[in-house]
């Protein structure tokens, strides 16, 4: 089963927020354009605020039908780094990205490719920062060298999901890699 999707990554324009926290489904994106695609899909990236990001893909998705289409990537606080989980018609989860563009389309029944950036213990616990501004400070930091290690692992797994959405579809995307 193959998908014609539409794929924005989330994230802030402007360089002083280029290789921040919250700029990660930005960064994802900008890896799977750089690949030679042979399924025909839609990239969008946006240059509103990541808060404003629903403006930006309202211009594009037109209707409910087609935001189905959808493919939202984006930073998580609740999943550790190194972890990613594929979703469908779930809420913001407290990223104004994500309420902007469900605000905006008026649904949420779009796909999340929901991309971990919380520090955990050895243990897999998470450690996520307490309080908004130690929040907004933790997503607007840049990665560490130890965590750039682990994204270039994850880099590849991100853009077999994005391949697995588009050749196999949604189910069988979600039960093979979440």
């Amino acid at each position: 089963m193959s998908q014609v999707l539409t794929i924005i990554g989330l994230g802030n324009p402007g360089a002083e927020y280029e290789g921040t926290r919250h700029n990660l489904g930005a960064r994802v994106v900008v890896a799977l354009a750089r690949r030679q695609l042979t399924k025909k899909i839609t990239l969008l990236f946006p240059t509103t605020p990541m808060n404003q990001s629903g403006a930006a893909v309202a211009k594009v998705i037109k209707n409910k039908k087609a935001a189905e289409n959808l493919v939202v990537v984006h930073d998580d606080l609740d999943l550790p780094l190194g972890k990613f989980k594929i979703s469908f018609g779930r809420g913001a989860g407290g990223h104004r990205g994500v309420e902007s563009v469900i605000k905006k389309l008026k649904t949420r029944n779009f796909i999340r490719l929901r991309v971990g950036i919380a520090p955990a213990t050895p243990a897999g616990k998470l450690k996520k920062p307490l309080g908004e501004q130690a929040v907004i400070d933790f997503i607007l930091g840049r990665f560490k060298p130890p965590e750039e290690i682990k994204l270039k692992k994850l880099m590849p797994k991100l853009t077999e999901a994005l391949d697995a959405l588009l050749t196999e579809g949604l189910s069988a995307a979600m039960n093979r890699l979440n």
